[in-house]
């Protein structure tokens, strides 16, 4: 499997893995305050990935002081996003700040075209553009959707972009999986700090039990997205990110029995298409005969 067809895969585990913990957390979110949820879920994250990095050998890193920083970089953009899309979903319509979040294929394959020099050709910027109009069919914001706090959300999508693409500067002497255990760490330590400025509550067996599988669903999408971004061509693996969406359409009917109605699934197929079509694009240049030196 040549790198590109990798890192769509990984893309691809990483926005199910992200849209299952979501899922959980909408399951008990009800009666448990979000921070708190999010640090009692970052503990276990973090230990089941040093745990892995641990039974791989490769928990003691020797890395450059350069990849420290990068990944140092990764985990305060990952903080800061978590925390400006919470404040932009607290004030917004979720469709409203979904479709804003939406840019970052976009986003992602014009930074790494930009910063890395990676080829942008007219047909992926077309296959990322006819995935965006596919979401927006998903998610179909309001008019009086976007106010001054859609600013926020396009702060996240800037320090995604940024995570990203400092996840791609890293060299191979910075495993992964530790890449992904500090931002782990990162977001739950915020979380436990941020916690402090709400009440807990008591929570259940049950309740345990669920961010116990949340935990592991998200460990394991940290490391996927961690992985995607360092293997292929960003300007390839972008449009894949649309996959959260299908991924959320398909658990929100089996678990919360919402059905999408037609213009959804239209947007669905759109979505799926246009990566459908970045892989066939991608097949297709491979088998082409290159020139003789």
């Amino acid at each position: 499997m040549h790198d590109n067809a990798k890192g769509s895969l990984l893309m691809v585990g990483a926005m199910i893995g992200f849209t299952v913990n979501d899922a959980i957390i909408k399951v008990i979110g009800g009666h448990i305050p979000l921070f708190q949820m999010v640090f009692l879920r970052g503990i276990p994250a973090t230990l089941f990935l040093l745990l892995l990095a641990w039974r791989m050998g490769i928990l003691r890193v020797q890395a450059p002081v350069r990849d420290w920083a990068l990944a140092s970089l990764r985990a305060v953009m990952e903080v800061g996003a978590a925390y400006f899309f919470i404040s932009a979903l607290l004030r917004m319509e979720l469709a409203n700040v979904t479709a804003v979040l939406q840019v970052l294929p976009l986003s992602v394959a014009l930074g790494a075209a930009l910063v890395f020099r990676e080829p942008l050709g007219w047909r992926r910027v077309l296959a990322i553009l006819i995935g965006f109009c596919g979401v927006m069919l998903i998610v179909r914001p309001g008019p009086d959707g976007f106010t001054e706090q859609s600013i926020f959300a396009l702060i996240a999508v800037a320090l995604v972009t940024i995570r990203d693409l400092a996840s791609r500067r890293m060299s191979k002497a910075m495993p992964s999986i530790m890449g992904a255990a500090i931002s782990s760490a990162a977001v739950g330590l915020a979380a436990g700090l941020a916690s402090l400025s709400e009440p807990w509550v008591a929570m259940t067996s049950s309740d345990f039990a669920y961010l116990g599988a949340a935990a592991i669903v998200v460990a394991l999408a940290y490391l996927c997205s961690v992985m995607a971004m360092r293997v292929g061509e960003i300007t390839f693996i972008a449009p894949f990110r649309y996959s959260g969406l299908i991924a959320a359409l398909i658990i929100g009917f089996l678990v919360f029995g919402d059905w999408p109605d037609g213009v959804t699934l239209l947007g669905a197929a759109i979505v799926v298409a246009t990566g459908l079509f970045t892989l066939y694009r991608e097949s297709a240049a491979r088998r082409k005969p290159q020139p003789s030196e």
